[in-house]
């Protein structure tokens, strides 16, 4: 997949008989999505303009261009949709796509390299950077606040960060 589109979206079924989708969209305004078209599968072989029917719990009621059926609708299920770069906002200097975040290396503020940041999640308190490492058994999830994560510099592709306590132990305490 190209690194100029940025994930924004999944489709998570049918709804209802007449070919619409269940679309959850991962945007910062759920409902800008529809603007950000066509988007694309992900390894952009298809492309959908995407119409809003309505809101239901935990997403929209969609139309996508090319699909009119039931049975269509259901065949995507699982997918997700991509949006080029270029269609998306530019973002204020302190904000960032987790797409740009994941696969950028973590050092702690002495320099030391802690490990690279392998997912970014979200579980609705704020954003956690998934960090794996030689030194770890297990991911780390280092919270994605200015406490925390002082320093993102895209360009260098590093993370400088202030982990909390223990985050990065591994011994069990």
């Amino acid at each position: 997949m190209s690194e100029k589109r940025i994930c924004v979206g999944a489709l998570a079924g049918a709804f209802g008989v007449r070919g619409e989708v269940r679309l959850k969209s991962f945007t910062a305004e759920p409902e800008a999505i529809a603007a950000y078209g066509p988007l694309w599968s992900e390894d952009g072989t298809r492309s959908f303009e995407v119409t809003l029917v309505r809101p239901i719990p935990k997403g929209f009621a969609a139309r996508l261009s090319g699909v009119s059926t039931r049975e269509e609708a259901e065949a995507l299920r699982g997918l997700r949709l991509y949006a080029d770069r270029d269609a998306l906002p530019t973002l204020p200097d302190d904000e960032f796509y987790h797409a740009d975040l994941i696969g950028l290396d973590v050092f702690d503020t002495g320099g030391q390299r802690l490990g690279r940041v392998s997912a970014v999640h979200n579980h609705g308190a704020g954003d956690l950077l998934e960090v794996t490492g030689p030194g770890l058994k297990t991911p780390a999830l280092l919270p994605f606040t200015r406490a925390a994560v002082p320093t993102v510099d895209l360009a260098a592709g590093r993370i400088i960060a202030d982990p909390p306590a223990g985050i990065f132990r591994d011994d069990g305490k």
